[in-house]
């Protein structure tokens, strides 16, 4: 109400300011009457102002004003439009121009957009209030950037030597400016379609191979979110692979990084596993009988070293598991976990120059033996052949993900890390092998020199040699807290550990001057109690019992690149492969492929953003609380909810953090034994995922004609007792919006449930509905998807939740740092924040696009869908639309019927359009045999009629197909994608020619062919011969 009223007396302000301007101009004016030409001026100022006044919406002013006031208002109308943004972002995020848009509504049969409204949307849940977000009308892109900068200048840029998983680390320059920054890289989507993805999934081959060399296991997956949710996907792997009843305890040592401990209590709470938290140098793991399996961190959390050998063996003597938690920079210079024992390995690569960005994002790891392959979470990347038996990468086994597996899956991972997995792959391919050893080695060093030095002040360090990074020193009889924030005041930022420690982590940023001061800064804030000895060695070296000794990363790819040239011509060569928005629009329904703007993802490179620790003291990271809490605002007006939490790090985070608010709330009000969650069968498979997650009971509902409210009121009322929970995805995933969700949503809530709608179709409500108005109680929201941050080829995402005002008490908390929005559940995402580092980006989607902006993404996105499904209508079957035909912001086509005249499938006409210049839609969901195509507001109409052209003329080859020019299993589509080296051949003898294998239109020549550079990859063969790493 404070901010509102704020907000009201700024307004007033700049009008009166506006006014005492407009009858200063008035004045100047009479003043300049007698001069020359003065009436012929005063005459064009006295028609434009007329003009400008019959086009104002609210029509106040009259063109003949007949008052003072009337005319200083009008002169102050004129001057605030002569004022407005020159760079507005509307119009560039915004396809169709406006001429464009009058046709395409002539061809939908509708008169204009506000008519399209009000056919594709129910009138009781469409919003009549504006969005409450920041006026645009003038704030262009720089004025939108300079704010950001404004608010972000407030964050304070120290020294860190906190540590806890998160270190400084030099992005190499060429990385930045050829991967993060290029739209080739971070515009594409996840490589299901491999044959327009081998750039990326080359690189992701190289990350899972670097992985497994540091650990030294023997497989290792493509990312996960964070480490400490990859500690508990590690404790649920275990807990599959043991599979017993009576294995019911998981232990973790209480030197694991805090973050990691808090966040895996709340996976085991739900997940029916008892977690001993202890000392792992004196517990009795022998005794243990109910133990699974255990965690410990690689140095641990203090920075020790310790050879584990002795608890792996207890653990395997009692048929339990070991996890290791290990630091990949430590690994290069440390013996690897498969060494003493490890069964699994997790981490973060974040250090592999990728930025802090205040948590997040980075590339977590998992990396376990072979015969584990078939139970680890995330994706897998593995080695094929294409149809011609040449080698091919693809995604591997997945059947283990929650797209195919749903409520049985390994995981409820969807979205990961590629982008930032991509960066730590290209950290290691950029430094060879023998740079990766040169930081390690010089990080070592620079601790063992602190530690040299701290001790010469008589403070006790806690190990004198087995340590790689992180030092822990006694600074009696000063007080940990108190030389802490006295040193945070000179910028300099230390941990304390206990009453007596602190600690400090080094990394490669930090400089022998670095440590100079950070001593000198110590020794004045009263630690030590003395001269002491200096007993630690400088030398690089780990002890010998510690000290790696087996070669790794002695392939090609990790040892032969040395020049900067030679680096970003290998990058630009992968991203030659891959199909991203750089090249075309990327219409696959429910993924919202839209513009990721510059101006949004600008800001992302800043240091004040890229290099702020997560657990920085609350006084240098003010910038970075007033925008994450000016998104929150943002989201909230968006959604109609009362609070929100920004922690969530993907969409199926989100679920699975939303989901916990719902049983958090039960709990609270005595209803805690309620746990039956419905779910449509065409969900999502992230939701059944994500509850069995949360030990909810899924009962599905069938909803392919849309569901029916009889016989959904029946299915609350039969589960009243124990309904907690209904899941639905609005508009449905079947393309249109239901007409009955308030009645659906009011039945859940009369048999004591709470509804959970999820937001991957929230691109068609912007502004035009809510999920508050339609009745749900929390939602997750895909910022990576309807607030314009880019997919990365996989990751990153995030997926804050919304939630009504009852809710508000249970969101995600966090033990290290709590974010305002904090409640009492724990930590879903190792950091405060979530992602922190990419919120900039639909915080400036947001504040650019300002209500109307906003709005009109979705009004854009359901017309360039309802063009094209009407375009496409007369030559393939259409899937569900509502009553009055019409789509929301994505359609089916059915091609059942096709398949089964010609036995083209819609694989074949898949991997078609890559000879067409297209990624294909989402296939197969949630219709068999279809297509779901969604074009997202950023498509101008000439790029939505090529691709409505190459599905016309697919048609026609189909046809070929049916009467029989072209034979059932030698034709374009069965023969699809085409390479340059098939049509290039010496020998064709296929019964098209070439130029229809390649050329199939015209414009292809004149854009630009892009040719994949695998033909059709054999799936099955990736499956039967797992080939997970590189050899050599």
């Amino acid at each position: 109400r404070a901010e509102m009223l704020s907000k009201l007396s700024s307004a007033a302000r700049e009008a009166q300011g506006m006014r005492a301007l407009a009858a200063g101009l008035a004045r100047g004016a009479a003043g300049r009457s007698a001069l020359p030409g003065a009436a012929a001026a005063s005459a064009r100022w006295k028609s434009t102002a007329a003009a400008t006044t019959a086009t104002t919406s609210a029509g106040a002013f009259s063109a003949a004003p007949t008052s003072t006031s009337e005319q200083t208002d009008k002169a102050a109308a004129t001057i605030k439009e002569l004022l407005m943004a020159t760079d507005p972002f509307g119009p560039r995020h915004l396809g169709p121009s406006p001429e464009d848009v009058k046709e395409m509504c002539k061809i939908i049969g509708v008169r204009d957009l506000d008519d399209l409204m009000s056919q594709a949307i129910p009138a009781s849940v469409r919003r009549t209030v504006p969005l409450d977000l920041p006026d645009s009308t003038t704030l262009g892109e720089a004025e939108a950037l300079a704010m950001a900068k404004s608010i972000l200048s407030k964050n304070v840029v120290a020294k860190n030597f906190i540590g806890m998983g998160y270190h400084g680390s030099h992005v190499p320059g060429v990385v930045q400016r050829n991967l993060l920054e290029n739209p080739g890289w971070y515009t594409a989507y996840t490589p299901y379609q491999a044959e327009i993805s081998q750039g990326r999934l080359e690189s992701l081959v190289n990350f899972q191979t670097l992985v497994c060399e540091l650990t030294g296991m023997e497989v290792a997956n493509s990312s996960l979110l964070d480490e400490g949710s990859a500690g508990a996907e590690a404790m649920a792997m275990i807990a599959r692979t043991v599979n017993s009843k009576a294995k019911t305890q998981f232990f973790i040592s209480e030197k694991v990084h805090p973050q990691t401990i808090d966040l895996m209590k709340v996976r085991a709470k739900y997940f029916g596993m008892e977690l001993v938290i202890g000392d792992h140098r004196t517990t009795d793991f022998k005794s243990m009988d109910k133990l699974c399996g255990a965690l410990v961190q690689y140095p641990d959390t203090e920075g020790v070293l310790y050879d584990y050998q002795g608890l792996a063996d207890a653990l395997h003597g009692n048929k339990a598991h070991l996890v290791v938690a290990a630091d990949p920079l430590a690994l290069v210079a440390a013996k690897p976990p498969s060494e003493f024992g490890a069964d699994v390995v997790i981490g973060s690569m974040q250090r592999f120059g990728v930025p802090m960005w205040f948590g997040g994002p980075s590339a977590a790891y998992l990396a376990t033996s072979k015969k584990q392959v078939r139970r680890m979470p995330g994706r897998i990347i593995g080695e094929s052949v294409d149809r011609f038996g040449k080698p091919a990468y693809r995604l591997t086994l997945q059947t283990r993900e929650q797209h195919i597996r749903m409520d049985k899956a390994t995981s409820n991972v969807c979205t990961a890390q590629v982008l930032l997995a991509n960066m730590a792959a290209m950290y290691a391919v950029f430094h060879r092998t023998d740079g990766l050893k040169k930081i390690a080695k010089k990080v070592h060093a620079i601790a063992q020199l602190f530690a040299q030095e701290v001790s010469k002040l008589g403070c006790a360090v806690a190990s004198k040699d087995a340590f790689f990074d992180t030092v822990a020193f006694d600074v009696s009889p000063a007080s940990p807290k108190a030389l802490v924030e006295k040193l945070q005041e000179q910028g300099l930022n230390l941990r304390v550990l206990d009453d007596k420690r602190v600690s400090a982590s080094f990394d490669e940023t930090h400089l022998e001057e670095d440590i100079a001061t950070l001593v000198s800064a110590i020794k004045a804030a009263g630690a030590g109690g003395g001269a002491g000895a200096a007993d630690v060695a400088v030398s690089g070296e780990l002890p010998a019992a510690f000290a790696r000794t087996t070669p790794f990363l002695q392939q090609k790819i990790f040892n032969s690149i040395w020049s900067e040239t030679e680096m970003m011509r290998y990058i630009f060569t992968l991203q030659q492969k891959d199909l991203a928005l750089d090249r075309s629009m990327i219409s696959l329904g429910s993924c919202t492929m839209k513009l990721n703007s510059v101006s949004s993802l600008a800001p992302c490179s800043w240091p004040e953003v890229g290099s702020m620790h997560p657990f920085a003291p609350a006084s240098q990271t003010k910038g970075y609380v007033e925008l994450l809490e000016s998104l929150e605002k943002y989201l909230i007006s968006c959604t109609g909810f009362d609070a929100c939490s920004l922690q969530p790090t993907s969409g199926a985070s989100g679920e699975y953090a939303g989901l916990l608010v719902i049983r958090q709330y039960l709990a609270s009000i005595g209803q805690g034994s309620r746990n039956v969650c419905i779910i449509p069968r065409s969900a999502h498979g992230t939701n059944p995922a994500s509850a069995a997650m949360c030990d909810m009971e899924i009962k599905w509902i069938d909803d392919s004609a849309g569901m029916d409210l009889a016989e959904f009121k029946a299915l609350c009322e039969a589960n009243k007792d124990r309904l907690a929970a209904f899941m639905v995805t609005y508009p449905s995933t079947r393309a249109f919006f239901e007409d009955n969700i308030q009645e659906m949503c009011q039945a859940v809530h009369d048999n004591g449930g709470q509804v959970y709608m999820d937001g991957a179709n929230m691109n068609a409500q912007l502004g035009l509905t809510s999920p508050g108005m339609i009745g749900a109680d929390v939602c997750h929201l895909n910022l990576h998807k309807t607030f314009s941050i880019p997919h990365g080829g996989g990751g990153p995402g995030l997926g804050p939740i919304c939630v009504r005002k009852h809710l508000a008490p249970h969101l995600p908390n966090h033990g290290v740092v709590s974010p305002s929005s904090g409640g009492d559940l724990g930590p879903v995402s190792a950091a405060p924040w979530g992602q922190a580092g990419i919120a900039v980006i639909p915080w400036m989607f947001c504040t650019m696009l300002g209500p109307k902006g906003v709005t009109d993404s979705a009004r854009y996105a359901i017309l360039n869908a309802n063009y094209m499904k009407a375009r496409l209508a007369p030559h393939f079957a259409m899937g569900p639309a509502n009553a009055n035909d019409k789509c929301a912001h994505e359609f089916i086509m059915d091609f059942s019927d096709i398949r089964r005249k010609s036995g083209i499938a819609e694989e074949d006409i898949a991997k078609r359009l890559q000879d067409y210049g297209f990624h294909a839609p989402t296939m197969s969901w949630p219709v068999p045999h279809s297509l779901m195509v969604e074009p997202t507001e950023s498509e101008d109409r000439a790029e939505l009629d090529r691709f409505c052209d190459a599905m016309v003329a697919i048609r026609e080859e189909i046809r070929k197909v049916e009467n029989g020019t072209w034979p059932a299993e030698d034709n374009p589509l069965k023969n699809a994608p085409h390479t340059q080296d098939e049509v290039c051949a010496t020998e064709w003898n296929h019964p098209y020619t070439r130029e229809e294998a390649a050329f199939p239109v015209p414009w292809l020549l004149k854009r630009g062919k892009f040719w994949p550079t695998v033909a059709r990859v054999d799936n099955a063969f990736g499956d039967r011969k797992l080939k997970l790493r590189l050899e050599e």
